[in-house]
């Protein structure tokens, strides 16, 4: 049987594979809110700019500014639980919206991201970094392996609104990110639908219904979405036949039972802090890794305050050359956070503030936009052979200037239709002179 969802997602899967929905570019990319969008279906509206090479004289400072971002926002997680969060995600998916931010809220956003004039063009250049490093790698064994990674952006914007050309050309040049239209205001749960099925396509499946029941409403106006997907073999993997069942020791001093991978022993750094040891896990071609930081027994809130203050970057570079007989436990799982009380709390709180909030920059249509949202998921399984890990990040753009109401209210005798609305039939008719009589 084929649900109402299916159908949509077919629909998703079609506008995309369309030639004519291409990142940049359409027959008529200064021609916008010429009709609404039909329920089901995207139409592009974008820029005819090509999407630029980025200043990879940047990426230095993009890199360090988004550790110390890394580092307050995984302070300003809940503390229970597993977790599983994409700094570059959240931070890209701001970076759009931040290109139409004015004002306050422009200031508030550029100091939590540490974004300086060259920021837009040096993460434009750090993604193609990070996605060259996709395809056919040779271990050091000989061995061949293929690392799958691909980023990418997209905007969903209300039919109707003309968005600003310099808004649309940033987006192009730096993020190589359209703008399709959707039609919040009628077909809500539609739009809701397409935009969740355009992430479950980037990340395979992955991440699912990232926009939750809800979150969308008749007074959005623009979603903002960053993807990413990574599935990467080790460099050295993990011999199958020696995962066993071993103790893992939780915080509070209970066992649990896992099963232990063993079997990856390389030669490695070894890096140690004030109460924690870490090495990197190369995948293979040695050009993605992860690092496993190791807190000493009793000390993992603590080591754990470091990192969020600032120390990530100290675990990733260094230590001593070693050989290392690595235990690594399996596991996969999932975070999903909506982040807006963390991202006010690290210092933008005005791009949340209707009425204060100043997005101007995106559009001259005469609204009131503000962040009513962002909202992020993550999930990543590690096993013998390698890792797979996706996250997407959507910012969520509102607008209030409807929102002003006349007051209604019902505290005198009055009369009531009911009618269908087509042709205004009176189904039924009455009067109410005092709601507490039932006679």
């Amino acid at each position: 049987m084929i649900t109402r969802r299916d159908t949509l997602r077919l629909a998703v899967l079609a506008a995309l594979a369309s030639p004519m929905l291409t990142a940049c570019g359409s027959d008529d990319p200064k021609k916008q809110g010429g009709g609404g969008a039909v329920a089901g279906r995207l139409e592009l509206v974008s820029s005819d700019r090509d999407r630029m090479p980025g200043d990879p004289g940047a990426i230095p400072g993009v890199v360090a500014a988004m550790q110390r971002f890394a580092g307050g926002l995984y302070g300003g997680l809940p503390a229970e639980g597993n977790l599983i969060v994409s700094p570059y995600s959240v931070a890209v998916a701001l970076g759009m919206t931040l290109t139409g931010a004015g004002g306050a809220t422009a200031e508030e956003m550029r100091a939590v991201l540490g974004a300086d004039d060259r920021f837009h063009a040096g993460l434009n250049a750090l993604t193609a970094h990070v996605e060259a490093l996709a395809g056919r790698q040779e271990r050091a064994d000989g061995s061949k392996a293929e690392i799958d990674l691909a980023a990418a952006n997209q905007l969903f914007g209300q039919a109707g609104v003309r968005w600003e050309q310099p808004f649309l050309d940033l987006l192009a040049e730096d993020y190589g990110a359209g703008l399709r239209t959707v039609d919040f205001e009628t077909a809500t749960e539609d739009a809701r639908v397409l935009i969740n099925d355009w992430v479950e396509k980037q990340t395979h499946d992955r991440i699912e219904d990232l926009i939750p029941a809800g979150v969308l409403d008749v007074m959005t106006r623009l979603v903002l979405v960053n993807a990413i997907y990574l599935k990467a073999p080790w460099e050295t993997p993990f011999t199958k036949e020696l995962t066993t069942q071993a103790p893992f020791h939780r915080v509070g001093g209970s066992t649990v039972e896992v099963e232990m991978m063993a079997g990856a022993a390389t030669s490695g750094p070894l890096t140690k802090g004030d109460g924690w040891q870490a090495t990197r896990l190369p995948y293979a071609g040695n050009q993605l890794a992860m690092t496993v930081v190791l807190p000493d027994e009793g000390r993992f809130a603590e080591v754990e305050s470091q990192f969020a203050d600032g120390a990530l970057a100290d675990a990733m570079t260094g230590g001593r050359p070693t050989g290392i007989d690595v235990r690594l436990p399996r596991w996969k799982h999932r975070t999903a956070a909506s982040l807006k009380e963390v991202l006010v709390d690290l210092g933008m709180p005005t791009a949340f503030a209707p009425g204060a909030a100043d997005f101007r920059p995106m559009t001259e249509a005469d609204l009131d936009l503000y962040i009513s949202a962002v909202l992020h998921q993550g999930f990543i399984a590690v096993d013998e052979e390698g890792t797979e890990a996706a996250a997407a990040t959507a910012v969520v753009i509102s607008d209030t200037s409807a929102m002003i109401a006349e007051p209604f209210v019902v505290d005198r005798p009055f009369l009531y239709v009911i009618h269908d609305v087509e042709h205004g039939t009176p189904l039924f008719l009455g009067r109410v002179l005092d709601p507490t009589q039932e006679g």
